[in-house]
């Protein structure tokens, strides 16, 4: 099976985040490393992304908070043409948390374009980093299945979510092989459809 790339954000994942149970659970997941996780640079950030995708090309991308919005820039880069597919869960707004701290501004504007790649965005309606109306907007912009998740915090180790298999359940959905299309020519895959309106767990 394909690799599977964990993108923390901001500080890393900490132990018993569910990034760290589907690393320690999945043979096929790798986690994205940052040398700084406390001053984040998109470029820095990016360049280890791009790093492990060309070792590990057509992984499924699984990204929580500020590892969303790298996703995002990624899909602008030619690396993009290596991504399976991308969980993109708790997606932190990279503008207004770049108006309070100046860490955060290579990260922002967050992209605005289809990501070109099938996504699907998870969300909370009491995300303190980012508001329920605005990922869910975002996730139209960006093609994405949407997946409502209620009152879940930041979905991380503070608001309970620790091995998660409901996310592990959609991230393989990723793996899926895509269906072969007779009509291109050598029966290449067809392009594998996006997921609005994918029903909340």
């Amino acid at each position: 099976m394909p690799a599977t790339l964990l993108i923390p954000g901001y500080k890393g994942s900490e132990a018993g985040h569910w990034q760290r149970q589907w690393l320690h659970d999945d043979p096929s997941a790798l986690l994205v490393e940052q040398d700084d996780w406390h001053y984040p640079v998109l470029s820095d950030w990016m360049h280890m992304l791009e790093a492990t995708l060309a070792e590990n090309p057509g992984a499924v991308l699984v990204a929580h908070s500020l590892g969303c919005v790298l996703v995002a820039h990624l899909a602008s880069r030619p690396a993009a043409a290596h991504v399976a597919g991308a969980l993109l869960v708790a997606p932190a707004d990279a503008e207004t948390m770049a108006r309070r701290d100046s860490r955060f501004q290579s990260f922002a504007p967050l992209p605005r374009h289809e990501l070109g790649f099938p996504s699907i965005v998870v969300a909370s309606r009491n995300d303190e980093y980012m508001s329920f109306a605005k990922a869910e907007a975002l996730s139209h912009v960006w093609g994405s299945g949407f997946v409502d998740l209620g009152h879940a915090g930041h979905i991380n180790v503070a608001s309970g979510f620790g091995h998660w298999p409901d996310g592990a359940i959609l991230a393989s959905s990723l793996h899926r092989e895509p269906a072969v299309n007779p009509n291109l020519p050598g029966g290449l895959p067809a392009p594998r459809p996006f997921l609005p309106g994918w029903a909340a767990f």
